[in-house]
């Protein structure tokens, strides 16, 4: 994490409380230097637009400060702090066209109509929305009033801009192609961007960073491939894409690897990730396509299973497989969709396998 001279946003002991008793953000620490897309994910409730809204002066923290640029800005108004946003619902004036909606900040900051003209110009090519500035929002698809919301949030070249769960209300497709638009632009004008979503795809595609909320604190803060592939504690790996867990004990602890007596009788090995003793519960986690069939590729130091197939699901570049393995009927492993790939049948009995360093043993 960015500190100190190289911090541009800083949380610093942050706390949130709506009642005076209980405390929708604990502690919060956190510091992001300047150029950083930083994206804060979680369920509904954990804390994270909290935080977003109070970044833009809509909230007032009740305990500890927030700096941006190395300066306190608890006490600066929201129309002061030079900050961007972009909403889910556009938030666009509705009797305004889409030019005087992007010039509108420009003209709160007293700006000639010269330079208006052509920040609006520029801010709309920027969003490939050249063509449409005499139009009104209720002539624009759902797509285009988002784009036009993403311009206005950049007309004013504001160096920070925060985005609360902007492609929430567009279909599949189009979100798609919205988040690497947002996320090229962002790189290219080199601003920094703190975005707000539950969407864990989202969250995994965008990224430079993402801080993992639930319950008011961050669960971990790091970089996509790092929050996939090495989830710190149960939360993160459930939460963070597809999982497979088997719960155990910890029968034995060495430097880099931890066994694990499962539930139901077997015994692996793990990386001992968030597990400190023997005879500690445990949930050992395992990524689906982490799980071969063909426990052959594996080599001698793999663990095989015997499994039950209860569901086998074609998903067009993949087939998705829903197994009955130690005990626990929601283990779920993804293969290729390839002419050699074993077609697998419901009611059959097959081996599974993958490697000790795949498997994770997190907190219980």
């Amino acid at each position: 994490m960015a500190q100190g001279d190289d911090a541009f946003v800083e949380f610093d002991r942050v706390q949130k409380s709506y009642d005076g008793e209980n405390l929708v953000v604990k502690d919060l620490n956190l510091s992001m230097p300047k150029g950083e897309f930083l994206t804060m994910l979680g369920p509904s409730g954990s804390g994270k637009t909290t935080c977003l809204m109070m970044l833009a002066g809509f909230e007032t923290a009740t305990h500890g400060d927030i700096r941006l640029k190395g300066k306190p800005i608890n006490d600066i108004p929201p129309h002061k702090r030079g900050i961007g946003m972009v909403f889910q619902n556009y938030a666009l004036f509705p009797h305004m066209t889409v030019a005087e909606n992007l010039a509108f900040p420009l003209q709160v900051r007293k700006m000639s109509k010269d330079v208006q003209q052509q920040k609006v110009k520029r801010a709309l090519d920027m969003v490939q929305m050249g063509t449409f500035a005499g139009r009104r929002p209720s002539q624009l698809s759902g797509g285009q009033q988002q784009r036009i919301a993403l311009a206005r949030a950049l007309v004013f070249e504001p160096e920070l801009v925060l985005m609360d769960e902007p492609l929430g209300a567009l279909d599949k497709q189009l979100r798609e192609t919205l988040q690497f638009e947002i996320t090229d632009l962002a790189h290219k004008l080199g601003i920094t961007v703190v975005y707000v979503t539950h969407d864990q795809t989202e969250a995994l595609t965008m990224s430079d960073r993402v801080a993992v909320f639930e319950a008011g604190r961050i669960q971990q803060l790091a970089t996509p491939s790092q929050l996939y592939e090495e989830p710190q504690n149960s939360f993160v790996a459930q939460f963070i894409g597809e999982n497979n867990t088997l719960e155990g004990v910890v029968a034995e602890i060495r430097d880099d690897t931890c066994v694990v007596k499962l539930d139901s009788g077997e015994t692996i090995d793990a990386v001992p990730v968030n597990v400190s003793k023997v005879g500690e519960r445990t949930k050992v986690s395992i990524r689906p396509e982490r799980v071969e069939v063909d426990t052959k590729k594996l080599g001698p130091n793999a663990h095989t299973l015997k499994a039950e197939v209860l569901e086998f699901i074609y998903m067009g570049d993949i087939f998705r497989t829903r197994l009955r393995v130690a005990g626990i009927d929601d283990f779920v492993i993804k293969t290729r969709n390839s002419p050699d790939q074993v077609k697998l049948t419901p009611g059959s009995t097959i081996d599974i396998g993958w490697l000790p360093r795949d498997c994770r043993a997190l907190d219980a």
